[in-house]
């Protein structure tokens, strides 16, 4: 698999019964270093085999239970077909993996659940967009997160300015139009067909649309457009020999200042409530809040552990000086109740989390 949402990770998360084994670690996508690939996997199978030996697992049991693992680590042309990092789940009800355009750090956790925050940059600052490639000849609406891109279809949406031609009621309106030959009056009848079709996809949303086509014709399209999240500025050339993953990561750094403004924006929000009680950097205070789905936004840090378990009967935190059976990350447990809460985390090295904690938290209430 290798794309990823918040479902997927939610049921993940929901995953329970008998030790479980969370992999991560980079890929190389091309050349001589994609050997490398099977050698770290191979190496994190033999610490894995360690680890459930180390949780009471009997080393004879390791050997079926790893097997489909160790199946994928045998499988040549998977190792030699990858993306900038491999995710990998195994349970005694579970075995799934994800090639991600995320460099992991090299991780293996093993615990009674999954380990998912390192997944969490794939959602991280709830950055959600879309992006409108549209040309003369062919449209594509593609819905995107900072990772991951894909086609949305959408009802009576024309296939290109020819289609939209035949349509009766763009007929009509053509030869209502002052001076219907010409081609700019044309495409902007055009493009209020294609304004018309969205309208009813974009009617409850708020998230950006980027523009992208040849530059003459983004100021028609403003000009036919009803969306109030246009973005102001387009990505301009020629979208269409271009994949919905090109158009990303060229539509990433016209996009990333809006939500970098946003995270900043929280992150001030945080200090103004520091004190207050409506934001915390105590670890048992914000797993709390975020098991009682209180937290807003989430500050996490990545490539930190903090072990124990949230005690939903006494409403407690109990820590652990390390993993064990019962126990699980705890910043891992904050992360995953936050976002199918509704909260917004942002995933970030540690310096970057307010008052240099593992985490923090703006709350609701």
């Amino acid at each position: 698999m290798n794309l990823l949402s918040l479902d997927e990770i939610k049921a993940l998360s929901e995953i329970e019964g008998g030790l479980s084994v969370s992999f991560f670690m980079p890929t190389h996508r091309m050349g001589s270093e994609t050997q490398q690939n099977q050698i770290r996997f191979k190496n994190l199978l033999k610490k894995a085999e360690e680890e459930l030996v180390r949780n009471g697992m009997r080393s004879a049991d390791t050997r079926d239970f790893l097997k489909p693992a160790q199946d994928l680590l045998n499988d040549l042309p998977f190792w030699r077909n990858q993306r900038d990092g491999l995710s990998a789940f195994l349970s005694p009800g579970y075995w799934g993996y994800f090639r991600l355009p995320v460099d992991f750090s090299e991780l293996l956790v093993v615990s009674d659940r999954f380990h998912l925050k390192p997944l969490v940059p794939m959602l991280s600052g709830n950055v959600r967009f879309y992006i409108l490639a549209l040309s003369l000849n062919h449209i594509r609406v593609i819905a995107c997160t900072r990772f991951s891109a894909s086609s949305v279809e959408i009802a009576d949406l024309p296939e290109n300015m020819e289609a939209a031609l035949n349509l009766d009621d763009f007929q009509k309106r053509l030869q209502r139009h002052v001076g219907t030959e010409d081609m700019k009056s044309k495409i902007l009848l055009y493009f209020q067909e294609v304004d018309r079709a969205l309208r009813p996809f974009f009617r409850d949303r708020k998230e950006p649309l980027l523009f992208a086509g040849v530059d003459y014709l983004f100021p028609l399209y403003r000009e036919a457009n009803t969306y109030a999240h246009l973005y102001p500025q387009a990505l301009t050339g020629n979208p269409e020999e271009l994949s919905e993953e090109e158009l990303l990561e060229d539509a990433w750094p016209v996009l990333e200042p809006l939500f970098e403004k946003e995270r900043v924006k929280v992150l001030e929000q945080f200090y103004d409530f520091y004190g207050t009680g409506r934001a915390s950097s105590d670890l048992e205070d914000v797993v709390k809040a975020a098991a009682h789905a209180r937290v807003a936004a989430l500050f996490v840090a990545l490539g930190v552990q903090k072990w124990g378990y949230y005690d939903s009967e006494k409403d407690r935190v109990v820590m652990s000086r390390e993993a064990r059976s019962g126990t699980r990350d705890l910043l891992d447990f904050a992360t995953i109740e936050t976002l199918v809460n509704g909260g917004v985390v942002y995933a970030v090295s540690p310096p970057e989390v307010p008052e240099k904690a593992p985490l923090a938290a703006v709350f609701r209430y």
